[in-house]
């Protein structure tokens, strides 16, 4: 991208959004806002950083960017995600929040995709008027619902027996990138093998779907109550769909989330959720109509809600009728109103 150009561009009028390079959720959260910009003609460019020093917007798709002092130096309108952490649940979030009241004055909006964090953030000083709620949504042209022929093809594609029960299971739940045998308590691995070492008495031919990476606490939990499984990491998480094909419900069961996109990744596809009272979550389900939702930490709740979708095929077909709907009113293209008015005060036009 040539300086010299750079330099005639009017000031505030270019969007650079930045990931955190990993190839996970936070880049695809990314790589989704550019085309939200691009159908509101906003010119906006996917960057790993910005290096020139020019009067323009930086929207920073991980809220730990805020962390780094050096993005405060810079002449730019700081945009930023945040989606999740408060400050007593590590120390990681608790730097960042300290960054965020620390600089609340430099910095231009914040998203936040639920209402918690939607009060955290309100609360760091920072005005009220800079911070919107939008939730993380959800691409229908991608995950659109699942039908037997796909589930069939599915599963014989990743081995799993045609008469099997399987849940999913698609998130990052391990310390760090590598192996993941250190759990990250925070998303509930513990609780989720727990309600599916209850659900295993009730049901013989259970099966476990996984993908993320860093999943070793898992595999190994399971391999020790005796649960088989297949883990497939999708390192684009758009392949995801077909994964979401072969299972016939998804449990959430972290104690802190932003989204998370699993639960209107699930209601786009046609699979039932059951899902602790976390992050967004706690905002789009209505227990019993569109998911059914449990208090975190509630092993004997999230077994009662995922054995009742999975015996009652009427409880089963509501949830998946009204989580289609849910899905479509929370797309991206649903969301473009909500986006333009988001940046109607920081691009110029």
């Amino acid at each position: 991208m040539s300086i010299l150009r750079n330099i005639f561009w009017k000031p505030y009028s270019r969007l650079f959004i930045i990931g955190d390079s990993v190839g996970w959720a936070i880049d695809e959260e990314a790589r989704e806002l550019k085309k939200v910009a691009d159908k509101l003609n906003i010119p906006a460019h996917l960057v790993k950083r910005v290096y020139f020093n020019i009067s323009q917007v930086v929207h920073y798709a991980s809220q730990f960017s805020l962390k780094y002092e050096s993005i405060y130096k810079k002449k730019h309108r700081i945009s930023v995600d945040y989606y999740h952490g408060k400050p007593h649940q590590g120390e990681s979030f608790r730097e960042c929040f300290e960054a965020l009241t620390k600089h609340y004055k430099d910095i231009s909006k914040v998203r936040v995709s639920n209402k918690d964090m939607e009060s955290l953030i309100k609360s760091s000083g920072i005005d009220p008027a800079k911070v919107m709620r939008i939730p993380i949504g959800i691409d229908t042209n991608i995950f659109t619902r699942t039908s037997p022929e796909k589930r069939l093809s599915a599963r014989q594609n990743l081995d799993i027996p045609k008469q099997a029960i399987v849940i999913g299971s698609f998130q990052k739940d391990g310390v760090g990138w590598g192996e993941g045998n250190e759990p990250k308590l925070i998303k509930g691995p513990d609780i989720f093998l727990k309600v599916i070492e209850k659900l295993k008495l009730g049901i013989p031919n259970l099966w476990v779907l996984l993908s993320g990476p860093s999943r070793g606490y898992i595999k190994n939990g399971l391999d020790a109550i005796g649960i088989p499984y297949r883990h497939t990491y999708l390192k684009d998480s758009r392949e995801l769909t077909r994964l979401y094909d072969a299972i016939d419900l998804y449990i959430i069961s972290s104690r802190e989330e932003g989204g998370p996109k699993s639960c209107l990744e699930s209601m786009a596809k046609g699979v039932p959720v059951v899902t602790t009272a976390v992050g967004q979550c706690k905002d789009l389900v209505e227990h019993g109509k569109n998911a059914m939702m449990a208090p975190t930490d509630d092993v004997d709740k999230l077994y009662e809600f995922s054995l009742k979708v999975l015996k009652d095929e009427n409880v089963r077909e509501r949830l998946i009728n009204a989580g289609l709907v849910t899905a479509e009113e929370n797309s991206y293209g649903a969301q473009l109103q909500l986006w333009k008015e988001y940046f109607k005060d920081l691009i110029t036009s």
